[in-house]
């Protein structure tokens, strides 16, 4: 059923995005300031149940694209995400019924929201990744068969770019992005305009529900003193992503990050608090994979989460640094996200990594280090 989303529980929605963001997704504490000016100005948010969207309903997504470092600087001016949704609007000759993210990690859990309370529309709790990823092919919603474009891009001195490129949605997203490196970076977008039907077909439902949920879990366990990674294991366990294995506890070693085509890449290096194990991961914006000691642990789609030792607050790959104090998590996505179809658009190879996709769960045990 549909609720009312406020802005007393933005930040355990921000928090459990975070997370969702496996790294990335954009700074989301960003996102929760332009949401809660949004709705002081406007007021709160209706968030659909995707079972309860009308099949002939127009549901326009808005989402922002970009590299997390960039984001950390140039804060978006709060309309451009309106404004790419009023332009897609126009050039379709269709008023959207409602919106929803492309992704549920990071800041783009967040814009949606921000044109929702802005404009009055409800927003679906859904989404087209169940995580975040770094291009707009890499959505659910292509992988099952609608077309990214056409697709507006809006920057912060009013630019507006509109794509089409039919069903073609990695030139989609070359031209996007192209459009968003000279907008400074960073630009807000609306994509992937569909049906109601064509919603409860193709994207992971209720994932802002999930954000804010095992954000909630994280604090209510801190604070009850309780292991909040342990709460966040329980708060997954009934839902489309049932299976978090910790994979190591230590501190970051080293990190060497980028930004470079428009994209945070990097790697990362961690060392085990004995000094006897080592880590290592590699993004593009979000985490890829986690190798412990030369073998694979967890890699995408699965979530590979980087979290604070003590509080397992998320950490982003973009504020990611030397000594900090980490237990790294894997987590299962869900069944959607692991066809031979939706690996073919964001599976391994798809990240030029060589290694096959194993499910997290396949681990026959937890890789735990003394803290």
């Amino acid at each position: 059923m549909s609720w009312t989303l406020g802005p007393d529980e933005l930040r355990d929605l921000a928090r459990g995005a975070a997370l969702l963001g496996t790294g990335g997704g954009g700074d989301p504490h960003v996102g929760r300031l332009m949401v809660t000016e949004a709705m002081r100005r406007h007021g709160p948010v209706t968030v659909l149940d995707p079972d309860e969207v009308a099949d002939d309903a127009f549901v326009i997504p808005t989402a922002m694209m970009g590299a997390p470092t960039v984001m950390i600087e140039k804060i978006p001016r709060g309309d451009e995400a309106v404004a790419a949704l009023r332009a897609l609007e126009r050039h379709l000759g269709r008023t959207a019924d409602a919106t929803m993210p492309i992704e549920c990690g990071g800041i783009n859990s967040m814009i949606p929201l921000v044109v929702a309370a802005t404009t009055g529309l409800p927003v679906v709790d859904a989404d087209g990744m169940g995580r975040a990823f770094p291009e707009l092919q890499m959505e659910t919603f292509g992988v099952y068969g609608v077309p990214g474009s056409p697709m507006a891009v809006s920057g912060d001195h009013g630019e507006l770019v509109l794509i089409d490129t039919g069903d073609d949605n990695k030139r989609m997203e070359w031209l996007a992005r192209g459009a968003t490196i000279r907008m400074g970076g960073a630009a807000l977008i609306a994509e992937y305009a569909m049906t109601g039907a064509e919603v409860k077909r193709t994207a992971v439902p209720r994932t802002l529900s999930l954000g804010l949920s095992v954000g909630r879990a994280i604090r209510e366990a801190r604070e009850q003193l309780r292991d909040p990674v342990s709460a966040l294991a329980e708060a997954l366990a009934p839902t489309l992503y049932a299976h978090l294995r910790v994979l190591f506890a230590g501190k970051v070693a080293d990190v060497e990050r980028r930004t470079v085509d428009g994209f945070a890449k990097g790697r990362a290096r961690f060392t085990s608090f004995d000094g006897t194990s080592t880590l290592r991961t590699a993004f593009q914006n979000e985490n890829l994979v986690a190798e412990v000691d030369g073998q694979v642990r967890a890699i995408v789609p699965d979530l590979v989460c980087v979290l604070d030792a003590e509080s397992a607050e998320p950490i982003t790959t973009e504020t990611l640094r030397y000594g900090q104090r980490v237990v790294v998590v894997g987590i299962s996505t869900p069944a959607l996200m692991r066809t031979p179809e939706a690996l073919a658009v964001f599976g391994p190879a798809c990240f030029g990594l060589d290694q096959p996709f194993i499910p997290v769960e396949s681990e026959a045990r937890e890789w735990r280090v003394a803290r």
